[in-house]
């Protein structure tokens, strides 16, 4: 489904949920109470700002006695081929936090990465896949990456380990375009960047990847991905030594001021790399 369509669905899902709520006569803030979310959040349903997950698309069908619509439009909308199955949920929490920490061993995340960058990426590990297939997977990392920029954006802090900086991931051009990219965001205050130098030693091999989620109305949730398979974390304890882990890479990675110079200088190496050649 492509983007355009994807998002007019979502406002049909919307105009759709408020036509129904008003039928029954119930309020954002009632509606949300019967839900368990905020009456700010149905708001933000019905506009289109933000998506539900299935759950409450589900108990808002058995509010309102929908007949299942919101269940099957929600299926519909997250059912993406642009996830790996074992993605396609933290992705859908991805949208709807307030906060993302996160920690990147090996590659620039998704939420960061150019067109150029992703491209490289999804080639790399489909060698023998058609274009149609990578560009609908390289379409899915642009669509990710669009929720720093809206209004309700998440705080985003990132770690890069300093080997994300010199791997070349699809040439020197591709790679000082993608290192711009994350220096300008960081620039503009819209991701906090930090670096982990290859001299924090066993710091820098302690985790693989992790990203930290936080929700306004539900707790907070930990995905680590290695190849080929992914893992949601949501038992309290589990997510809190997460949460250490995370503080520790914090606290060995190098000042968010300095992080950005090393950022810049590994793309003004990679610019000039490409230049002349």
């Amino acid at each position: 489904m492509a983007n355009g369509s994807r998002q007019a669905v979502w406002e049909f899902f919307g105009a759709e949920l408020k036509r129904r709520r008003e039928d029954a006569g119930i309020t954002q803030v009632e509606l949300g109470l019967r839900v368990f979310v905020s009456g700010a959040y149905i708001g933000q349903f019905e506009q289109a700002i933000r998506k539900p997950q299935l759950d409450i698309a589900q108990r808002i069908d058995e509010a309102l006695q929908t007949d299942g619509i919101f269940d099957r439009l929600c299926r519909k909308l997250i059912d993406d081929p642009r996830y790996a199955d074992y993605f396609a949920k933290a992705a859908e929490l991805e949208a709807l936090a307030t906060r993302i920490c996160e920690f990147a061993p090996a590659l620039v995340p998704g939420l960061l990465q150019t067109a150029g960058y992703a491209r490289a990426i999804t080639l790399a590990m489909n060698p023998f896949a058609p274009d149609d297939y990578i560009e609908e997977k390289v379409s899915g990392h642009m669509e990710r990456g669009r929720i720093l920029k809206d209004a309700t954006r998440p705080e985003y802090w990132v770690i890069l380990h300093e080997n994300v900086l010199r791997i070349p991931v699809g040439g020197a051009a591709v790679m000082a375009e993608q290192l711009e990219h994350v220096a300008a965001l960081a620039h503009e205050r819209t991701v906090l960047v930090q670096v982990l130098p290859n001299a924090a030693g066993a710091y820098a091999v302690m985790t693989g990847s992790l990203k930290l989620m936080e929700f306004e109305d539900a707790p907070p949730t930990a995905y680590t991905e290695a190849v080929y398979s992914g893992n949601l974390l949501d038992d309290p304890a589990v997510v809190m030594r997460a949460q250490s882990a995370y503080d520790q890479l914090r606290a060995a990675a190098l000042s968010p001021e300095a992080s950005l110079a090393l950022v810049g200088s590994a793309a003004e190496d990679f610019r000039r790399c490409a230049t002349t050649t």
